[in-house]
């Protein structure tokens, strides 16, 4: 009988001593939830998401969805070939190969925000990235202008109509509406070059 009390009575506090155990448990998630925000708060700094503003990621995140043509969350050849199509430039097996190839993996919407990043970080000259946005539009060394305006007021930082003019004013357009794509590359990247010649001097 004494036996089964005490067994009773070990049970009973063995019962007890969980009970009590899940109320300091919050405080020591509390600590390791906050130490663990803390770790995150440091993390964000080599994130590629801290390196554009809200507004420019979700700029991306629009231009990602407009090229996700199937919707399933990836950039592949297809959606880059669609959106190639859907600007009125045909583009090689080998030139969608070579955009799918330059990501290490699948370019889902981390991965493209990773490459822009990169880009912008000096992974590419910012006269070749000039000269490669304006080729995306070139057929046969000219642009279609109406096609580059449509672009220019529905992507990205979005131009108003006056200043699509004001721009277009500086451009040499054709009576057909083309621009001479070279002409507008050595417009473009002449201008960048003389802005910092006069930055160096003036410094």
């Amino acid at each position: 009988m004494a036996d089964k009390e005490k067994k009773k009575k070990k049970k009973s506090t063995k019962e007890e001593a969980p009970a009590e155990a899940p109320a300091p448990a919050p405080a020591a998630e509390a600590k390791r939830e906050s130490s663990r925000g803390s770790r995150k708060a440091k993390r964000t700094g080599s994130n590629v998401f801290s390196m554009f503003s809200q507004k420019q990621v979700a700029e991306f995140k629009e231009a990602f969805q407009l090229m996700d043509h199937d919707k399933d969350g990836i950039i592949g050849k297809n959606d880059l070939r669609a959106t190639f199509d859907s600007l009125g430039r045909l583009a090689s097996d080998k030139e969608l190969d070579e955009m799918v190839n330059e990501a290490p993996g699948p370019i889902n919407f981390t991965q493209l925000l990773t490459l822009f990043a990169a880009r912008m970080s000096g992974g590419s000259d910012d006269d070749d990235v000039v000269i490669n946005a304006f080729k995306t539009f070139d057929n046969d060394g000219k642009i279609d202008s109406e096609k580059l305006r449509h672009a220019l007021m529905t992507w990205g930082d979005k131009f108003s109509g006056d200043e699509v003019d004001d721009a277009y004013e500086q451009m040499v357009i054709d009576d057909k509406g083309f621009i001479d794509t070279q002409k507008l590359i050595t417009m473009l990247t002449a201008s960048a070059e003389e802005g910092e010649g006069e930055e160096g001097e003036a410094a």
